[in-house]
């Protein structure tokens, strides 16, 4: 991991739909007059006739992009994470999900890396509700590079996906040629003592509490979830089964998000021991990236700690 470089994975959507776009003229960016910040200009300036911006108007987006599915294209809508996952809702039920439609939902400022936006664009709900909706897939990115490869495999998938991604840099962690399949986690690191399960941005903070432990004669298996939806259950299992002791790490509420997803798996097994760092179904507030996160434990010191305990 370079921690030396930083990049939001925002920034690697950015890159690889201008590339998708110029390889398939079915490719169309719906966007809800935020290019800017989710990174679609460059989309717009070479593929401006692939490339609609419907205005502030997210649920019109849903409409618009499903109309567009049906007729071949495909879609990626293009807006914040907390108005592409709840103003968006009935409509991604009802217009793209039930009938199976090949609609991309490409979303930035996922988690709490709005910061200083505040409360009402913090998406802390957003993979939790929509990973609920039949037919739906969800995926995080945890670094520039995944988020390329996965935008790449979301435009291969046939049917819905939702893309999360940050606002804010995270470090680099896997290398331009690392290959991804949407529905299997990456095992980052071996470990036979305690197994940290994150994704996105708090992928990161995984793999420096696994040093940290590391130093303490702790060996943690390292694991990037990026899709929880469909979660890798084989990936889970082994947890569950060679080591029976999981932390899971996210920039989520830890209600019904990748914390509870590994934890029903825990239950139906009926064996293992689970502990969920998370945002603690709080609303956010104004305040830097990283103070966020500390308010919520999310934080590398808490990871050790419950790591430990377990």
């Amino acid at each position: 991991m370079n921690l030396n470089k930083k990049t939001p994975t925002r920034n690697g959507f950015g890159d690889e739909i201008v590339a998708l776009g110029k390889e398939d003229k079915n490719i169309l960016v719906v966007d809800a007059d935020i290019g800017k910040s989710c990174k679609t200009g460059d989309f717009r300036k070479a593929l401006p006739e692939q490339y609609l911006n419907v205005g502030i108007a997210e649920q019109n987006c849903a409409g618009v992009a499903a109309g567009l599915a049906t007729c071949g294209k495909i879609p990626f809508v293009v807006t914040y994470a907390a108005f592409g996952s709840m103003r968006m809702c009935e409509m991604i039920r009802q217009e793209i999900a039930y009938p199976k439609l090949n609609v991309k939902i490409a979303c930035s400022h996922g988690g709490v890396t709005p910061a200083n936006d505040g409360a009402s664009h913090q998406a802390i709900e957003d993979m939790g509700i929509l990973r609920t909706i039949p037919n739906m897939t969800v995926v995080m990115p945890a670094d520039y590079a995944s988020a390329r490869k996965l935008v790449r495999a979301a435009a291969e998938f046939d049917g819905p996906v939702y893309l999360r991604f940050t606002r804010d840099a995270v470090p680099e962690i896997y290398d331009e040629n690392e290959e991804f399949k949407i529905g299997k986690g990456k095992l980052l690191r071996r470990g036979k003592d305690v197994a940290i399960i994150a994704n996105g941005d708090t992928v990161r903070l995984a793999l420096q509490a696994a040093e940290a432990l590391a130093a303490e004669g702790i060996e943690a298996r390292v694991v990037d979830m990026h899709t929880i939806k469909p979660l890798d259950t084989d990936c889970v299992m082994a947890c569950i089964d060679e080591i029976g002791k999981i932390v899971t790490v996210e920039d989520h509420n830890i209600l019904n998000g990748l914390g509870s997803a590994v934890c029903e798996l825990v239950a139906e097994a009926g064996r293992g021991k689970v502990k969920r760092i998370g945002i603690q179904d709080q609303f956010g507030q104004s305040a830097p990236y990283e103070r966020l996160l500390e308010m919520n434990g999310v934080t590398v010191e808490n990871i050790v700690s419950a790591a430990k305990a377990l």
